[in-house]
């Protein structure tokens, strides 16, 4: 039975997985449907042509942006190139490294810190070092699970971006017609669900957060860095969203710094109440302002962004054996063992979303006040010459529990 060509309101309405040929004279032209792991269903284009003596399948783009005319425009001239003895990939199919080098020329654009390309190109040629000089249409399921199983267990977080990385390549031969499906979906099942057990990230004691500060204020690194440190320790935020702070999310007078959700971790917008010991930090922030940048901590470079690596070679430096992202953890273990904070209101400050579908329905308010005299308890205990004194002094406010331990 000979199939009968796609239509236009075939290829909107089909929802059941499978490849639907566009009938004879479509030129090999067949419309891919797949179901994604979310459940959502997909659309490609492929087409299937004979290339010196092999048959091999080229993707044309995905529906709804490449229509059923398009397609067939594609393939008509893809056919037609075979039929003069060319290749319709231009220029051949290209090696892996050639491939990155085209997906990175489109990445850059996007990338802000200028330091990306490094990135990709160093794991890359550390941990892919095998797929550089094949064709992209050569690479392998298998090819890609040699290159991630040395590294899944011992080096998870790198292996997964060596992951992600390898999959862009291999989407851009796939919307350059080199492949149909990338080697990299069929990887996941093979790699172990759960390797080391995973790390905390290591977090001084809260008593010694004071200290801490203490140190670092009294180090010889750059005087952004360090004021960018005490301010990521007074608010409890994360290293990139101070990093990326400016003067036009800090409202002085309402003592409020307003992170938007393009830089926050749930993708939605945060206010930080800012207590008076975290006002002085801007303070004297702002003797440093430079003129052609309107971030609050400027690189020392150019006044862009402040290194990713910043805070983590401060505390290196003064072997300090702690992460940047551990002082949440100190302030949070403070919270619940000094102070008789409700739950909410921790978790609000740390911008936790809360997983409890129930507890977020009722979550209409960002406690914003209540979080305000947390983060002015906090400011005092850290900023203290002597904690203890502190505690007593909080206690007398009602801020702070009678005894450690008491959680309210």
């Amino acid at each position: 039975m000979v199939s009968r060509p796609l239509t236009a309101r075939f290829v909107e309405t089909i929802n059941k997985p499978g490849r639907y040929g566009d009938g004879r004279g479509g030129h090999g032209l067949i419309l891919n449907v797949h179901e994604m792991a979310d459940g959502r269903i997909s659309r490609s284009w492929i087409q299937r042509l004979r290339i010196g003596g092999q048959f091999t399948h080229l993707g044309l783009g995905s529906y709804p942006v490449v229509t059923l005319a398009a397609a067939r425009k594609v393939a008509l001239v893809n056919r037609r190139a075979v039929a003069e003895g060319k290749d319709p990939r231009s220029g051949g199919v290209p090696t892996f490294a050639v491939a990155l080098d085209k997906v990175i020329e489109i990445q850059r654009e996007t990338w802000r810190d200028g330091k990306s390309e490094a990135q990709w190109r160093s794991s890359l040629s550390e941990y892919a070092r095998a797929l550089m000089r094949k064709r992209v249409d050569k690479i392998t399921s298998a090819d890609v699970l040699a290159a991630l199983t040395p590294i899944w267990n011992t080096k998870r977080v790198t292996a997964q971006r060596v992951k992600q990385r390898i999959g862009a390549v291999m989407k851009w031969a796939m919307a350059n017609g080199y492949r149909e499906s990338n080697p990299v979906d069929a990887v996941a099942a093979a790699l172990p669900r759960v390797g080391t057990a995973k790390a905390h990230h290591k977090a001084v004691p809260y008593a010694e957060v004071g200290a801490t500060v203490a140190a670092v204020r009294g180090s010889v690194a750059l005087p952004s860095t360090k004021l960018a440190f005490e301010f990521l320790v007074l608010t409890a935020a994360r290293s990139n969203e101070v990093r990326g702070a400016t003067w036009n999310e800090i409202d002085l007078d309402a003592a409020i710094w307003t992170v938007p959700a393009s830089r926050m971790k749930a993708k939605k917008e945060h206010r930080v109440p800012l207590a008076d010991a975290t006002l002085a930090v801007l303070a004297e922030a702002a003797k440093y302002r430079r003129d052609d940048s309107d971030f609050v901590f400027p690189s020392a470079r150019g006044g862009g962004v402040m290194s990713n690596v910043a805070f983590w070679s401060l505390l290196q430096k003064l072997d300090i054996d702690a992460t940047v992202h551990g002082f949440r953890s100190s302030f949070r273990d403070w919270a619940s063992e000094c102070t008789n904070t409700p739950h909410a209101v921790m978790e609000s400050a740390l911008a936790h979303v809360i997983k409890d579908k129930a507890e977020a329905a009722y979550a209409r308010s960002d406690l914003l006040e209540k979080r305000r005299a947390l983060m002015d308890a906090w400011a005092v205990f850290v900023t203290s010459d002597r904690a203890d004194a502190n505690v007593l002094q909080l206690r007398h406010s009602g801020v702070v529990a009678g005894h450690a331990g008491v959680v309210g």
